[in-house]
């Protein structure tokens, strides 16, 4: 859907409504960096990354507890990122939310506690989306400042910053005390007697109190608004999204319908503010919950916001295969989660037995969009891979990794503490010990921070095991933009040819090409606690699609660093060695 520049600049104000505080201006922040191959992420919520307090307490507060700060990410912390072979730090949960530390001696209106998650708050109950979570500054008033600080440190540490946009929902009680002059907060003016009206932000359950499936205190509103999960009633339970409340883009729930033109005022509102972040100097948004979203507003918004920034990437938190392609070609993302499609496969295929073969299966439903795919194997919202509910063992990690982030030219990320094998077992408040590191809780990481080491980032308290696992995800995650076979280059199943090979188990392996100008890659995973002696059949296809000629060749396994001769032929198969829950990547000339 298209709307001229007219409308949107009509449409862009309001009423002001207070005098905003003073601001610091952005700092310039150098020439934009070039662009790369595959992005590789690495994500970190900096409440938690450089939290130093060892002996948190379950809900406790964040005088208890202590906070990490943007201001711990040194110039020193982020050369350290960069060398695990990281090109992008998506800096999780640093929007202003609703949380359960008073600010009021800052001019922040505090939250009631009762509709928080957690004393520290959901990252995604957005409070204020101009603003900075006053929790992970040193100076709360310099706090926008310290934020630019941080972009300019990872720029010139050579990498990108990617932040959150959080679009289906706000906080219950969100008001912005920092949005520019002009801008009307969300909710002002809403005719709160209609269930729904195109010019509301919000949707109302008219003639009814909020009143959850649990206790609240001390917490009025009246009417209800529908919660952030499409709860369209005023009785959320502790499984909903009861903290947030969600926005009205121009949908009625009621009957279906869709009222998209003229521009919803919820439009104008989120354009602005991805172009106030855009304008901060960042690299890429990644994009909450964007199903929940009209796909209309997409396709209106990412071009405008692209036609002035141009670089900005836009990556989609989806969870449906069959929208991949609406949200790519017509709503403009640049990326989108791959979670329903090879993180689940992966997770099957280690904890429940799914054959290697159904990875197959994976790039196939992706077939020329692969290269679009975001591929991970932790973020915030999953469990941990070490976690007694996931792999339960950290150094079964390589097959999934080697998998995920060389099946495809498509970016990979790295939840932090990932690369140092966090297992995610405290208990730590509202979380709950759930195999998933809290986002709701004031807490530290013990991997991260035996690795941050009181601001050396030397990993000095790591454990012998934790360096390894850290050195091995370093040589591979650097692999994948130094090497164009993996970056760039084309790839290829072996699958079909070794369905019945009797010395190669499709069950428990999975064996791929890559290839690129002169260089040729054999990739194959173990998914066994047994070592094998692969043979792995190369079919005459490949060969001659990429011109490769029979014969033995040097070849250099990349992640253990050893060379051997080895045969490349359609007539005789490729022999490798693996070890238990291992993974080989065989460079040849």
């Amino acid at each position: 859907m298209k709307t001229d520049n007219k409308e949107l600049r009509d449409n862009e104000g309001g009423a002001p409504l207070a005098k905003p505080r003073k601001r610091v201006a952005a700092k310039p922040h150098g020439s934009r960096l070039p662009e790369v191959a595959k992005p590789v992420i690495y994500q970190m919520l900096p409440r938690l990354f450089s939290n130093t307090v060892e002996n948190c307490v379950p809900n406790g507060d964040i005088s208890q507890n202590g906070c990490g700060k943007l201001n711990d990410i040194t110039p020193d912390v982020l050369k350290k990122i960069k060398e695990l072979g990281i090109t992008h730090v998506w800096y999780t949960g640093i929007i202003e939310h609703a949380h359960a530390t008073d600010y009021t001696a800052y001019g922040i209106t505090p939250d009631n506690p009762t509709v928080v998650k957690g004393k520290a708050g959901s990252p995604y109950a957005i409070k204020d989306y101009y603003d900075i979570d006053p929790d992970v500054a040193v100076s709360i008033p310099d706090r926008i400042a310290e934020f630019e600080a941080l972009v300019d440190r990872t720029h010139r540490a050579g990498m990108r910053v990617i932040m959150d946009f959080v679009p289906n929902h706000v906080a219950r009680c969100y008001h912005s005390d920092a949005a520019p002059a002009g801008i009307e907060d969300f909710g002002q003016g809403d005719d709160t007697t209609k269930f729904f009206s195109p010019t509301n932000n919000f949707y109302y359950i008219p003639r009814q109190l909020f009143q959850p499936q649990f206790p609240i205190d001390n917490y009025y509103e009246f009417p209800a608004k529908a919660s952030g999960n499409d709860c369209f009633n005023a009785f959320p339970s502790r499984n909903d999204w009861y903290e947030t409340v969600k926005l009205n883009y121009g949908v009625d729930y009621g009957d279906g319908s869709c009222h998209f033109s003229p521009i919803p005022p919820t439009w104008m509102k989120m354009l602005h503010i991805l172009r106030y972040w855009a304008a901060k100097g960042i690299d890429a948004f990644r994009c909450d919950m964007v199903f929940m979203v009209p796909l209309d507003f997409w396709e209106w918004a990412i071009p405008q916001v692209k036609s002035t920034y141009p670089h900005i990437k836009f990556i989609a938190e989806i969870y449906d295969v069959n929208l991949y392609r609406d949200f790519l070609f017509r709503g403009g993302f640049d990326y989108l989660y791959d979670k329903v499609n090879l993180y689940d496969t992966l997770r099957a295929v280690q904890c429940y037995n799914h054959s290697a073969a159904t990875i197959t299966d994976c790039w196939q439903r992706v077939d020329g969009i692969g290269g679009r795919m975001l591929n991970f194997l932790e973020n915030h919202d999953e469990q941990r891979f070490a976690s007694e509910q996931y792999a339960g063992d950290a150094t079964k990690f390589l097959p999934s990794l080697v998998v995920s982030s060389m099946i495809s030219t498509a970016p990979f990320m790295v939840y932090a503490g990932q690369e140092l094998g966090e297992k995610a077992e405290d208990a730590e408040g509202f979380s709950g010990k759930d195999g998933r590191t809290t986002i709701f809780d004031y807490w530290s990481v013990p991997t991260l921070r035996r690795w941050f080491n009181n601001g050396k980032a030397d990993g000095g308290g790591l454990s012998a095991v934790e360096k390894d696992l850290r050195g091995v995800y370093e040589r591979v995650l650097t692999l994948l933009n130094k090497e164009k076979a993996i970056s760039e280059g084309e790839f290829f199943d072996l699958m079909y040819v070794n369905f019945e090979n009797p010395d190669f188990s499709p069950h428990r392996n999975y064996a791929f090409l890559r290839h690129y100008g002169d260089t040729t890659f054999l990739i194959a995973v173990n998914f066994s606690d047994e070592p094998m002696a692969l043979k792995i059949n190369i079919p005459q296809l490949a060969m001659n699609m990429y011109g490769l000629k029979e014969g033995k060749r040097q070849a250099t396994e990349l992640i253990s660093g050893r060379k051997q001769t080895k045969t490349l032929s359609a007539e005789t198969p490729f022999e490798t060695a693996v070890a238990p829950w291992g993974a080989v990547v065989w460079k040849m000339k």
